[in-house]
Parts: structure tokens; sequence; C-alpha cells
């Protein structure tokens, strides 16, 4: 009979993921530690919280204190991960961070920080593994895109632009990578019911209805929608998946 499930396994293999310690992050980590992964978290927070955050998987997930902005010293974290940890197979870019404002309220520091810290911080990362995934003639690297990759956002300028930047960089280091056996893709994530979700719709209920309207399922996703999306694309199930995004929102994209 032929094994399935030996496709879907990450066992073996050794992640870095980015702001994973919260959130969408954390979801990723739990379902590609679930997977067989060893995951090496990255993050801003103190080395308490990190380790805190990441308690319940043992082990299997290990904790590095380290600002995605610090691109004078990410080719020395890199290799760091990897003298500790072993060869690095698989690259999550999941760190962000938001800035709520109409154009005309923000300044250009504000719209750099968001860029800084979506796209600088993970073209930096990614540039630093990106030859060591070469070498081995395996890699996984996924960006975390967004519907603002697609769709018009008031307020998110700096945002969206990160995001449908993403896309560009899934493409051309697809078309790089591929000779080599390193595959590129991201993940553009829906409405997800996180903590930020119930923010922005709790005791707001036109605003909720306008979003299940959109969303074909009716219906918003978990965080593990998520993860198992980036577990799908980090195992051998997509050896040949490289230089897409995948939305996981319930077909919102094309809901009407």
């Amino acid at each position: 009979m032929f094994d399935t499930g030996s496709y879907f396994s990450l066992e073996g293999q050794t992640a870095i993921v980015t702001g994973g310690t919260t959130g969408l992050g954390l979801a990723i980590t739990r379902c590609m530690v679930g997977a067989g992964a060893k995951v090496a978290v990255l993050s801003y927070e103190s080395r308490e919280q990190g380790r805190e955050a990441l308690k319940e998987f043992g082990g299997k997930a290990v904790f590095y204190q380290f600002d995605i902005t610090d691109t004078d010293h990410t080719q020395e974290m890199a290799d760091r991960v990897i003298a500790e940890q072993g060869p690095v197979t698989i690259l999550v870019n999941n760190a962000g961070n938001h800035c709520k404002k109409y154009i005309e309220d923000m300044t250009v520091e504000d719209y750099v920080n968001v860029l800084n810290v979506h796209l600088v911080g993970a073209f930096a990362l990614t540039k630093a593994l990106f030859p060591h995934m070469k070498e081995q003639g395996k890699g996984s690297i996924l960006f975390q895109a967004s519907m603002t990759s697609y769709i018009g956002q008031p307020q998110v300028a700096g945002y969206a632009t990160a995001k449908a930047g993403y896309l560009g960089l899934v493409h051309t280091l697809a078309a790089e990578g591929g000779p080599y056996g390193v595959r590129v893709n991201a993940i553009a994530p829906g409405w997800i019911d996180t903590p930020m979700f119930h923010k922005a719709t709790d005791g707001d209920q036109v605003r909720l209805g306008k979003i299940l309207g959109r969303i074909p399922m009716q219906k918003v996703g978990s965080v593990t929608d998520i993860g198992m999306a980036a577990v799908f694309l980090s195992s051998d199930a997509a050896g040949y998946i490289s230089g897409t995004c995948l939305p996981v929102d319930g077909g919102a994209l094309i809901g009407f």
C-alpha cells in the first residue's frame, strides 16, 4: 500500500520560525513539532518569555532571542542555529508588526519600520540561509503573506506594501532556488480566529457580518489551518510546488 503519511512528515528536519511564540507563529511551531520537526524560534521577546511560551514542546522547540531588524547580525544568528541545531531545511518568515494609520497620519518612519520587519528582516534571514539550503540540495522557505497582498484595505499602507512585496520575493527566489532543490512559497491567511480578530469585531456586528458575507464558507479560520498549511508546503507532499502563494481564507478572495 502506498504510504501517503510519510510524505507529510517533517521527521528529522529542522525549521526556523520567526515570531513563533504567539498567534499564527505559535500555531506553525506547534504543527511543525507535531509533524516531527525540531523548531528554532526567533523572537525579540526576553528569554524568559520565549521559554515560557515554548515549554509545551519540551526540547522540540528552542528559543533564540533575536530582533529580525538587526540585519548586521543575521548571518551570525543563522550560523549559530545551524551549529547548535543541525542543518536547517525549513524557514518560515512569520515575524511582523503593524501600523494602523491613514496615509496622511503615517510618517515615513512608520512606513520604513514596518518594511524593515516584514521585508528587509525576512530578506536578510533568507539570504543568510539560502546558500546553506542550496548546498544541501533541499530547502523550503515560506513567507507569511496576507489578504492585503491582493486586496485593498485602508490604514495599512506599510503592511500592504510589505505583504505584496513578499510575492515578488517568492517569484524571484523560487526561480533562483529551483535548480538546487530549494522551494519558495507563501501563505496568505484570511480572517483567522485570533485575539486580534476578536478585538476588531467583538461588539461590531456590522463589521463581522460584512466579513462573513465575503467568505463562501461563512466562518473564520483557525490558527491550526495556517499551521497545517505551513506543514504541507514544507513537506515532500508539496515537493513540486514552488513560486506560489496559498490563500487559506475559506474562499474570501473569490467571495462576493
